[in-house]
């Protein structure tokens, strides 16, 4: 029989181990007790006490805790996770989402949790069954800390296998050829996929063994007139341009006008960050690398923008600061992207201005070679041509055609993601590589080696997927695919290919929920190249039941239009030094906020820890929020992105 004082004293014992644990050295495999497999990030803390694994972020404001549990269905294996983890958690729940199965779970379900913006929280939790075991995956979250340990953080969610599960692999496997019966099947699945998610128009090309087997499109270029999209229709690329400014510059490291491990103060000695030694440390393949512990910084410039240059957008690179060591974590950032086509560019014109410069040299080095003579930089041009215009969802889950103006954000950093392009151009693109520098008549545009450099990984992302310069490769089925995506407001993009194989495929939409075709379109792809387990369709199914409950969830807590008493304390007039002025206006008893580039109709939100919020609702441009931040009689708004804190003061 064990005394009272010595069982205190174990358990004392045993609270410090589990606190303070051991520091990983690298990415580790770890089993739990049932025999479920994860891999735990390097620099974080792991620790076990039972049933629980945590790991705790280098920055000790995020905690990640793995427990297995028995439990008759997922809300009760969530509940006895928590008792285990942390068992005072009072947290209210918000949305639980039955996710698709993978990975040898036959169930996956989605719990998050309410947080008010002041906390600047992020709490969810999976909980994922095999047989009769229940693993339950808990995030508990500063948002600065998850944005930029987001790929480590992917890690231990993506890498979670059940005991004894071999993954899928294709390694080996030849692949079916994209016949005539297979691309019928693939343009079903996509119009399939379309009706669910609501998207109104997609442009759509394939190739297989090298050459381009079907290009054209499905659905409307707008909602409510007749034209349909064609392989030729124009959508924006956006990120999808990133690769197309890396081929630019790669071409110029065959010319021997630049090096990849050259420094960028060398080639451009008016390059500059906020941090003098990343300034120093950034070689040209940095540029688009996501590996140099800048941060996104996005709100500058998509609230910002109606007087931005290239130029200015150069100079805010001055000042950001890295928030992640050199090469450590995988870190996004638009204006690193944009500087290294600006600067591309500036190389081949060097007497002309930055954006002209980098026009010129795409169109004669890049868009012209690979006979993408539609792509365009131009609004203008693009906009008065065949083109599919924006759509979004509005707060009560309507489509509807979205305004273009958010979108311009992007032109004077439009080597992040400016391209308008077409299905049947970026697959020209995608044929280019496969080929491996290669154009169809068979000359080359590009040397194979530096092809390839732009996929030498650089940083890695997440659970087999590395980031090389503007190009992830992925190798979760144990084959490489080279892809990338892009997102701006009404567009989503993806182009995808096979490398080992000859097939590769873009898509093109002008939906917001856009997005969720891409990843299952790719899955839908392998599958039938390889005979891969029929997941695609699941997951197609489980987006759009996901994402349209979070709508209405969402719905539940917003008043549209805005609470009249608390809309009437808001100032007429705003500012902020970064981001600049918020106009409030009012028509009836609508409230708009304007902030020059752009306006929305507002909602108002009482959150949980007594704050109140103003959220913007029009299509696409949905989800701003706006916090009262009121102190000793001086009106202010705080606005965030996950990594940053901006103050909107009373403007007389």
């Amino acid at each position: 029989m064990i005394r009272a004082g010595v069982a205190a004293s174990l358990l004392l014992a045993a609270t410090l181990a589990f606190a303070q644990g051991e520091k990983l050295a690298a990415d580790s495999p770890r089993t739990t007790a049932a025999g479920a497999t994860f891999t735990a990030p390097t620099e974080w803390t792991l620790a076990s006490r039972g049933n629980v694994v945590t790991l705790e972020s280098p920055e000790n404001d995020t905690t990640i805790a793995v427990a297995d549990v028995e439990a008759s269905d997922a809300a009760g294996a969530v509940a006895a996770a928590w008792t285990a983890f942390r068992p005072d958690n009072k947290r209210p729940l918000k949305l639980p989402t039955a996710q698709a199965p993978r990975n040898g779970w036959e169930e996956r379900h989605l719990f998050e949790y309410e947080t008010s913006p002041n906390e600047r929280k992020v709490v969810q939790a999976l909980a994922m069954r095999a047989g009769k075991q229940w693993i339950v995956i808990i995030a508990d979250a500063f948002e600065p800390t998850w944005e930029k340990r987001l790929s480590q953080i992917g890690l231990v969610f993506q890498s979670a296998r059940p005991k004894g599960y071999s993954k899928e692999s294709f390694a080996g496997r030849k692949p079916h050829p994209l016949d005539a019966a297979r691309l019928d099947v693939l343009k079903k699945f996509v119009e399939d996929g379309m009706k669910k998610l609501e998207v109104p128009g997609v442009g759509l090309a394939f190739i297989d063994g090298g050459k381009v087997v079907w290009e054209g499109g499905l659905g409307v270029k707008e909602l409510g007139k007749p034209d349909k999209v064609d392989a030729n229709t124009l959508f924006i690329a956006a990120s999808n341009t990133k690769a197309l400014a890396t081929l630019l510059i790669a071409e110029l490291v065959d010319e021997k006008r630049v090096r990849w491990d050259q420094p960028v103060v060398d080639v451009y000695p008016r390059f500059k960050l906020g941090d003098a030694a990343t300034t120093k440390g950034v070689l040209v393949k940095h540029l688009i690398c996501a590996c140099t512990g800048m941060p996104r910084q996005d709100l500058e410039w998509v609230f910002e923008f109606k007087d931005a240059t290239p130029e200015s957008s150069m100079k805010l690179l001055g000042t950001m600061q890295p928030t992640s060591k050199f090469g450590e974590l995988f870190q996004y950032s638009n204006l690193m992207a944009a500087a290294a086509g600006f600067i591309g560019g500036h190389i081949v014109e060097p007497k002309l201005e930055l954006g002209a410069a980098f026009d010129a040299a795409m169109n004669k080095k890049v868009f012209a070679p690979l006979g993408m003579a539609r792509t365009t930089f131009d609004f203008r041009k693009a906009l008065k041509s065949n083109h599919a215009s924006p759509h979004g969802t509005d707060a009560d889950g309507n489509v509807r055609v979205a305004a273009m103006d958010l979108n311009y954000a992007v032109v004077p950093a439009r080597p992040a993601g400016g391209a308008w392009t077409s299905a049947h151009d970026l697959i020209r693109y995608v044929q280019m590589e496969l080929a491996l520098g290669r154009l169809p008549n068979g000359k080359r545009l590009i040397s194979e080696e530096n092809l390839l450099a732009r996929r030498a990984p650089q940083v890695k992302v997440g659970e087999d997927i590395d980031y090389g310069m503007g190009l992830f490769v992925d190798r979760r089925w144990g084959v490489p695919m080279v892809r990338h995506g892009g997102d701006l407001a009404g567009y989503h993009s993806d182009m995808m290919w096979f490398p080992e194989h000859g097939v590769g495929a873009v898509i093109l939409t002008n939906g917001d929920w856009g997005w969720a075709l891409r990843g299952p379109l790719l899955r839908r792809i392998a599958e039938l190249l390889f005979d891969g387990k029929p997941e695609a369709e699941a997951q197609i199914e489980a987006s759009a039941r996901n994402l349209k409950a979070d709508l209405r969830k969402t719905r539940e807590r917003l008043v549209i239009p805005p609470d009249a008493n608390l809309a009437g304390n808001l100032a007429p007039r705003y500012r902020n030094k970064d981001l600049g002025p918020v106009a409030v206006t009012r028509k009836g008893s609508e409230v708009f906020f304007d902030v020059g580039e752009w306006k929305s109709a507002m909602a108002s939100r009482k959150n949980d820890d007594g704050s109140i919020s103003f959220i913007t609702i029009d299509p696409t441009i949905a989800g701003f929020e706006f916090v009262v931040a009121d102190k000793g009689g001086q009106r202010e708004l705080m606005v965030r992105d996950a990594q940053h804190e901006y103050a909107f003061q009373e403007a007389k």
